[in-house]
């Protein structure tokens, strides 16, 4: 499958996303939808465009394990010698999240944030090239079934977020959800 290494990104996008919009792109199973981590106006937006319960935790996205340690505590060394042995690659690890996120972002109660980087070479791009991490949640509304081409996307929800075009990749399940402290699969 010929995924795209390089993602255009206009600065219209840039901006988009700093006022609180939202983008759909592709990711190893399907489409993501996803604004900035810490923008609260754009996590309510998304939640209440997806009609996504407010308690679940977010999934953030990142080019490389650098652009989320500022999402997350300082990790131990064996967490990070896993992760650098385990990324890229449609793994999201939960890892003790930073006490000012959102509750949004991290979910009502949780002190863990679900994080990857992905396994797909145009988000992993989108995300070098807007030098930022993105929250990654299927790209559909609660329920439906998520969303595997721009037109399904643009279908869904129109003009109310900005389409990255591209292809999705050759996984049929989403990424797995592993504890990072304890190992354990949780999906």
């Amino acid at each position: 499958m010929n995924i795209p290494t390089r993602i255009q990104v206009p600065k219209s996008l840039r901006h988009h996303l700093q006022r609180g919009g939202l983008v759909a792109y592709p990711t190893e199973s399907c489409y993501g939808i996803g604004c900035l981590p810490a923008h609260q106006p754009a996590l309510r937006r998304l939640i209440r465009l997806k009609k996504r319960p407010q308690h679940k935790g977010m999934i953030v996205i990142g080019a490389y394990k650098d652009q989320l340690r500022p999402l997350l505590q300082p990790l131990p060394a064996a967490t990070e010698n896993m992760l650098a042995e385990n990324w890229p690659a449609a793994k999201t690890f939960l890892l003790p999240v930073r006490r000012h996120l959102p509750p949004l972002l991290r979910g009502k109660g949780r002190t863990k944030l679900a994080v990857r980087v992905p396994d797909h070479a145009g988000s992993r791009s989108l995300c070098s090239r807007l030098q930022t991490a993105l929250v990654s949640t299927s790209c559909n509304r609660a329920g439906k079934r998520a969303c595997k081409s721009r037109r399904e996307v643009w279908r869904q929800f129109g003009r109310d977020v900005w389409i990255i075009g591209g292809q999705v990749g050759r996984y049929r399940q989403p990424s797995q959800i592993i504890d990072g402290e304890t190992g354990r699969r949780l999906r």
